[in-house]
């Protein structure tokens, strides 16, 4: 077949339904090809990397690897910072680019760009194909590295001509792989670290990004619970176990719960376990550390002893490490350490009782109505993302979707529309963004409207990028400048041009209307403005302070 028609056939036996992308002169062979084949649904977007962007909330939303197509020059280059927010988070994505015919390469031609080069530190790895008989095992390969260990982006880079080649393909055998058996030192690690986790008199477990990825989220409660820890979340945590669960503090780091971070801080042991111990999430790392023990659990063997040194690394799959950990019993009591902990969560209880719309209160007011039902939260990057981490109540695992470690502003947008088409009619997404975020990937409203899908979006408009103007304050001095928005913008009347009802609300019982009509909608896209004062978001920890000094606001 051509190698069009075979790299299809790669994404169907790949499990592939879905591919989000972007047409152009040097990929459009490849589209060519999804006209006769409809067992795959094609995504036009509205830029490219909104095309990364919803192949990656895609890939979160389901488990499985994401795609998105571009074709060269601008489409592939659009398409970086898609791929570098999905290596940052540890996501499966595979993107295909289109690339100048093969004795066009190094001439300089028209939209020919070195795609390689340019993603080569964000993509697990990346792949120029220059042999039509490569095509096949390249496609297949690229799936198997996104999946492989801890997960990630893989860029495939095809010249244009090698879609027109007659490739031969043969359909996948099913692989079988022997399980492997831990090696006596591991087994030695293992016990070692059952006995400090049995012994600490003030243990702290602390879930990342990591347990989501590996779907332990039931081994990783059974653990917990049978150890008895209290359990502290990442922002890529959220959901691994419900934040309902006794033992669960919320979310911990720079602005993470109170109670949280004080256990955090006394803890003379730490289990982390899917976490990479990022800067936002431990402050200061020498009083992080400082009379602490830690116990690290990831996937990958380079995380060990990075960020953190001196830990007790237990490097490997997810359950079984965990599997070997409960083969042992916990001999501690725990229970002054446990009236500690409940002593913080009474202090640091949130008050909800406002007379004024905030963001903190519509958050709480979106965890109430969606209790118990099949909904899941996409945001942005900014204030609103730390406050719908804050108080927003996430219960299972791939219902949380946001960008941790890139950053990306406008991420969420198009997240949210990635999952909500892997959700199907099975859960909706709500949606929560920034008035600065809004504007960089808003477009992608059209393809939302053009497909109906029901997504619900807040838009937060303090009419400033808010996060900005929180750092001048601690940090320069309140010298506020690049931060405010003095030209007024009706984000309504923007959603509405794309054919989304939408509403502008500045009081919470404008807000509470506006939610409950939205969410009874079950078939279209809706859109809430909040009209909000500027405000900042607390808890902050100190600039070089321990994760339990705050920043007073007051």
């Amino acid at each position: 077949m051509k190698g069009a028609q075979a790299v299809a056939a790669c994404l169907k036996e790949q499990g592939v339904d879905t591919v989000f992308g972007y047409p152009g002169g040097m990929i459009l062979p490849l589209y060519d090809a999804f006209y006769d084949d409809k067992e795959i649904h094609q995504v036009l977007v509205t830029h490219e990397q909104n095309a990364a962007h919803a192949a990656d909330g895609y890939a979160r939303a389901s488990g499985k690897v994401g795609v998105c197509i571009a074709t060269s020059g601008p489409g592939a280059t659009n398409l970086v910072t898609g791929i570098a927010t999905a290596f940052m988070d540890s996501i499966p994505i595979v993107a295909i680019t289109g690339q100048v015919d093969t004795a066009l390469l190094g001439r300089d031609a028209f939209q020919e760009t070195d795609i390689l080069d340019v993603t080569m530190p964000i993509t697990k790895h990346n792949y120029k194909v220059k042999d039509a008989r490569q095509l096949v095992p390249t496609i297949r390969e690229a799936f198997r590295l996104a999946r492989k260990g801890r997960p990630g982006p893989v860029l495939v880079d095809v010249p244009r001509d090698l879609f027109f080649a007659e490739v031969d393909y043969e359909p996948l055998a099913a692989e079988t792989k022997p399980a492997g058996k831990p090696d006596a030192d591991f087994l030695i690690c293992a016990a070692e670290a059952a006995r400090e986790i049995a012994t600490a008199k003030q243990p702290v477990a602390i879930v990342g990004g990591g347990v989501v990825s590996a779907g332990a989220s039931a081994e990783v409660m059974a653990f917990v619970e049978k150890y008895h820890l209290p359990v502290a979340h990442t922002l890529m945590g959220l959901g691994a176990i419900p934040r309902s669960h006794p033992q669960s503090l919320g979310f911990a780091g720079m602005h993470g719960e109170k109670a949280a971070n004080h256990a955090i801080a006394a803890a003379d042991l730490v289990v982390a376990i899917g976490s990479r111990f990022g800067d936002r999430q431990t402050g200061n790392v020498k009083k992080y550390t400082q009379d602490t023990k830690f116990i690290h659990i990831d996937i990958d063997p380079a995380e060990i002893d990075k960020n953190i040194g001196n830990s007790l690394g237990l490097a490997g799959d997810m359950k079984s490490i965990l599997a070997l950990l409960m083969k042992h019993e916990p001999n501690g009591d725990l229970a002054e350490w446990w009236e500690k902990i409940h002593a913080w969560r009474e202090t640091y209880e949130y008050d909800y009782h406002q007379n004024r719309l905030t963001v903190p209160w519509a958050m709480h007011q979106v965890a109430l109505m969606t209790k118990g039902k099949p909904f899941a939260f996409a945001t942005d990057v900014g204030q609103h993302q730390m406050w719908a981490a804050l108080h927003l109540h996430v219960e299972e695992p791939r219902t949380w979707l946001t960008s941790g470690g890139l950053g990306t502003m406008g991420f969420g947008l198009p997240a949210a529309m990635g999952a909500q088409l892997a959700y199907g009619d099975t859960r909706r997404v709500v949606h929560v963004a920034g008035d600065g975020g809004i504007k960089m990937t808003g477009n992608e409203f059209y393809t939302i409207a053009r497909l109906q899908l029901p997504i619900v979006s807040l838009i937060v408009n303090n009419t400033s990028l808010g996060m900005i103007r929180q750092l001048q304050k601690v940090m320069y001095k309140e010298r506020y400048i690049a931060c405010e928005f003095d030209y007024p913008m009706d984000y309504a009347a923007y959603a509405k041009s794309f054919g989304i009802e939408a509403e502008t609300v500045s009081t919470q019982e404008e807000f509470a209307a506006a939610l409950q009509h939205a969410l009874a909608d079950k078939d279209h896209p809706r859109v809430i403005v909040l009209n909000v004062w500027r405000s900042f978001v607390e808890p902050m920890i100190k600039g070089g302070a321990r994760i339990d000094e705050f920043v007073d606001f007051k």
